[in-house]
């Protein structure tokens, strides 16, 4: 964490969660997520996402968007708490070949860009482990390392639904969850999540991301109504 942190800044690096501590874990993250980056690459391309653009990739994990976005960028900066998780990213980038992506271990509060300005920030699943005063925070710090113009891509576990609707809808949400911990996220795990993570509405995220200086270009809500990717742009 940069010295010039106040005293009161929590520790990112401290909390990056015992599993992501766990090599054997992270050796398969990957087919546990099953995350594609395609769709988000197609997306960012049609936004400007091109050779000359610089991309961070913030909570990048194992790293399977910033090692595929890494031939369609300038540079990609991949920022992670977990030191396994950057040294399995580092590895991969290695054996592929890729000269052009910088990893660090950092997290949202702690990050701190250096270089040429930012086109694109991109972060999958990451923004949660923040409360919502701290991902106010985040938000604004990320907005502050985009160019005018520049796009925040964001997906997240965001509860699209009122308060009221809790009962019912994390009901369903246990019962869709995986029976498999390799293949999936279990109801265990979802249940962790619920009590000790801090994912919040959608109706609390959105003003956050206004008032960091973003114009929602365009939402999706999964029809779980547990999960969110949003399109953002800083304002000029």
């Amino acid at each position: 964490m940069s010295e010039e942190r106040p005293a009161w800044y929590p520790d990112e690096l401290a909390h990056a969660g015992p599993e992501h501590l766990d090599d054997a874990y992270v050796q398969g993250y990957d087919r546990k997520a099953q995350t594609d980056p395609a769709e988000d690459l197609t997306l960012l391309r049609e936004l400007g996402l091109n050779e000359e653009s610089t991309l961070v990739d913030l909570g990048a994990g194992t790293g399977a968007f910033a090692l595929a976005a890494a031939p369609l960028c300038r540079r990609v900066v991949a920022v992670d708490v977990s030191p396994a998780m950057i040294d399995y990213l580092r590895r991969q980038a290695d054996q592929r070949g890729i000269d052009n992506l910088d990893c660090v271990r950092a997290g949202f509060l702690s990050y701190e860009h250096r270089g040429e300005s930012v086109d694109i920030v991109y972060t999958r699943n990451a923004l949660h482990h923040l409360p919502d005063f701290w991902k106010a925070i985040a938000l604004q710090r990320i907005a502050g390392m985009l160019k005018p113009g520049g796009v925040l891509r964001l997906h997240d576990l965001v509860y699209s639904f009122a308060p009221s609707e809790t009962p019912e809808v994390v009901a369903r949400w246990l019962a869709g969850a995986a029976s498999d911990p390799a293949q999936g996220w279990t109801a265990e795990e979802f249940e962790t999540h619920l009590r000790e993570e801090y994912s919040t509405f959608s109706w609390l995220l959105e003003p956050m991301l206004a008032q960091a200086g973003f114009d929602i270009a365009d939402v999706v809500h999964r029809p779980s109504r547990t999960y969110s990717a949003y399109t953002c742009i800083k304002r000029e």
